[in-house]
């Protein structure tokens, strides 16, 4: 008879056993890849409680869980999964005589064992399989690209392997990827740099990479429902890096994350409320006639994260212009704000607190 693997030893998002569980600032544990792909789309939200994370989350490792997961396993009449030799699977990958399906199998393999093994992604980093990757990501072939790009994501789980990628050229690679013919791999290659966006000197970077922030600005344009939100989610991310900013306006960012915001995507509010912070953005934002119904309306609707943001770009925006001011007065903010200021949400409540001065010091 099977073993019934007890809930505690699995992922509330994989719900498959935790090889690297982690302690979120909820209280609550998951698998370290699991979780770090949710906060590399950009959630801050934890995914049980739905209650607010900090900007940048800590995950402390569980290693009275991790133990207990160990000791369970070598236990279990389970039989493991054996490591494959990465260096057999790289061979396959840089041979030109190997067939396509043979590539696709080996990156299946790498897949799989490098999503939730840490081990094995550095056995696999040691092994200079960055490169023929790369090489994959660059193929005409989509499948293969999307394998290889899924590879790249799971290798920059590690804080160490998103600085080497960076190092080893993945920008150019990941920058071809966003104009390739599949939308799945455009979006698999917006969520790749936003994965490398989370070490501070990768954001200026790819923002100093020639037509980064214009790709992910053109996918933005012209993608579908998940390439815009990967897009979105991944100029949040560079765009923490203040210089970016400009670029990113220049680009032609602002029209269409308005279009995108009126159409309900929260996450392009997010981006809005970075760019409102240079001159060049509030100046673009302020020719948009309804801009200030867009954000009133998710100050009404939208989540906490949504709100906290449409507050900080209508701040920005009445601090630095009469018009913004008297249209965000007229749309009743002021009185939305005032009962804001009691919100559950602590930054929330202080960026309901600074409208609250600001339009009180204009009026």
């Amino acid at each position: 008879m099977a073993t019934q693997i007890p809930d505690d030893f699995k992922c509330p998002i994989s719900l498959e056993i935790m090889s690297d569980p982690v302690i979120l600032s909820s209280g609550h544990t998951f698998d370290r890849w699991s979780i770090q792909r949710w906060l590399d789309s950009g959630h801050r939200t934890c995914p049980i409680t739905k209650l607010p994370l900090p900007e940048h989350p800590s995950l402390i490792p569980n290693h009275a869980l991790r133990s207990l997961i160990s000791n369970y396993t070598l236990v279990s009449p389970r039989k493991p999964q054996p490591h494959p030799d990465p260096q057999t699977l790289i061979a396959t990958l840089t041979s030109p005589s190997s067939p396509l399906h043979s590539k696709l199998d080996s990156l299946d393999q790498l897949n799989q064992f490098s999503k939730r093994n840490p081990v094995f992604r550095r056995r696999l980093t040691e092994s200079g399989a960055v490169s023929a990757v790369l090489n994959c990501v660059g193929s005409e072939d989509s499948s293969l690209q999307e394998k290889a790009l899924s590879l790249l994501l799971n290798l920059s789980l590690d804080d160490d392997n998103k600085v080497g990628l960076v190092a080893e050229g993945a920008i150019g690679r990941i920058v071809a990827a966003l104009h390739g013919r599949s939308p799945d791999c455009r979006a698999v290659a917006a969520t790749m740099l936003t994965s490398l966006a989370v070490v501070e000197v990768n954001r200026a970077t790819i923002g100093a990479y020639p037509y980064a922030i214009r790709a992910l600005v053109s996918l933005l344009r012209d993608g579908k429902g998940r390439e815009k939100k990967e897009a979105a989610t991944a100029l949040y991310a560079i765009c923490s890096f203040p210089d970016n900013r400009r670029s990113a306006v220049e680009c032609g960012a602002v029209p269409i994350l308005i279009r995108i915001a009126d159409s309900g995507l929260e996450r392009a509010v997010e981006v809005l409320g970075l760019l409102a912070k240079c001159k060049e953005g509030r100046e673009e934002m302020k020719k948009f006639i309804g801009f200030v119904k867009i954000l009133v309306r998710v100050l009404r609707n939208g989540s906490s994260r949504g709100v906290q943001y449409a507050l900080m770009t209508l701040n920005l925006l009445c601090s630095n212009g009469d018009r913004i001011f008297l249209e965000t007065m007229n749309e009743g903010v002021l009185e939305i704000c005032m009962g804001l200021v009691e919100d559950d949400n602590e930054k929330v409540r202080r960026n309901a607190s600074s409208l609250v001065q600001t339009l009180q010091g204009k009026h």
